[in-house]
């Protein structure tokens, strides 16, 4: 089969397709034919070795697939061959077959696409967990979500206005934020032409937000943070910017406010049971048409560098999506 391998550590264009042999699910396996695979940050630090998770080379990018079931290890039950299904398999997914272990694979409910769903497991399940389960977002308060033009940062717009909430959408570009208000923010700011700080005390006319999304990082984490209100929550979800912050701890004192950390991937191994909840959620509000991906490209094995070049360099709108 084919895959897309990084065989040393380094940038999306030291990754090669090559020819592998086939995986064999082991006992508590199922084998998928990937038909199609989500793109996200955390391929982009994982074949630079900066991930959490450090497989070993030479290995295959790619931890959000779905596909049909071609194989079951002895062990598993509840799956059939043929069935579609989408599994976080965490790396192995740019290619045309991956063994995932049972326990992260989901059936796909009748109507919903192979390419949907790949690029709705990471992004809004990150987004839902953040806003639901370690935000507490509740519905009247102001959420400001930066790095909202893309994957996790649309998924929280979308899933904050829908938990009724008065959403602020940060981002670098005008293309970007009218992005995000076709997803229903009720305000944006360009936080690379505004000062960001200020500019948030005058669109909550000095209250400041009760959460902060901030998948960025980098020089805008402490401008965000003065900007939060009394026993606010900022919620770390990631440093797309590249550079981890140096926070004054001053700030969450003087703010009564806390600073929470986001690991969706943790969570949905150790508390299994409620991300599953969750997941079924999103399935439910998808097929009602309450949220709804936006896959900003297509790309193919091949092509699949370019879309994690694109992460790299800031320039992906929404989700991209590598179809096999």
């Amino acid at each position: 089969m084919k895959a897309l391998l990084c065989t040393q550590f380094g940038l999306p264009d030291t990754l090669t397709v090559k020819e592998i042999p086939n995986p064999f699910p082991a006992p508590n396996q199922i084998l998928i034919a990937v038909e199609a695979c989500g793109v996200n940050f955390p391929d982009v630090l994982i074949i630079q070795n900066k991930y959490q998770f450090k497989p070993e080379l030479p290995f295959a990018p790619g931890g959000e697939v779905a596909g049909k079931i071609i194989g079951l290890g002895d062990q598993v039950q509840g799956f059939q061959i043929g069935q579609p299904v989408l599994a976080l398999c965490g790396w192995g997914g740019f290619a045309e077959k991956v063994a995932v272990d049972a326990d992260r694979v989901f059936p796909l409910p009748p109507g919903l696409s192979a390419e949907v769903a790949a690029t709705t497991l990471y992004t809004y399940g990150t987004s839902y967990h953040a806003l639901k389960d370690r935000g507490n977002l509740q519905a009247g308060e102001t959420l400001l979500v930066l790095g909202a033009a893309g994957g996790v940062g649309l998924a929280a717009v979308e899933l904050g206005k829908l938990m009724g909430a008065k959403v602020i959408a940060a981002a670098s570009s005008e293309e970007k934020l009218a992005l995000c208000r076709e997803k229903g923010a009720d305000l944006t700011l360009n936080y690379e032409t505004e000062d960001l700080k200020n500019r948030i005390k005058e669109l909550t006319e000095g209250k400041g937000v009760d959460v902060v999304y901030d998948p960025v990082g980098g020089k805008f984490t402490e401008s965000a943070l003065r900007g939060m209100a009394w026993k606010g929550r900022y919620l770390i979800v990631g440093f797309a910017n590249g550079e981890v912050p140096q926070i004054p701890m001053n700030l969450p004192l003087l703010k009564g406010c806390s600073i929470i950390g986001i690991f969706w991937g943790q969570f949905s191994k150790v508390e299994a049971k409620a991300s599953f909840q969750n997941i079924r959620q999103l399935v439910t509000w998808i097929q009602e048409g309450k949220i709804k991906q936006h896959i900003g490209s297509k790309y193919s094995l091949e092509e699949a560098p370019d879309a994690l070049q694109a992460i790299l360099d800031r320039k992906m709108l929404g989700k991209g999506v590598v179809v096999m």
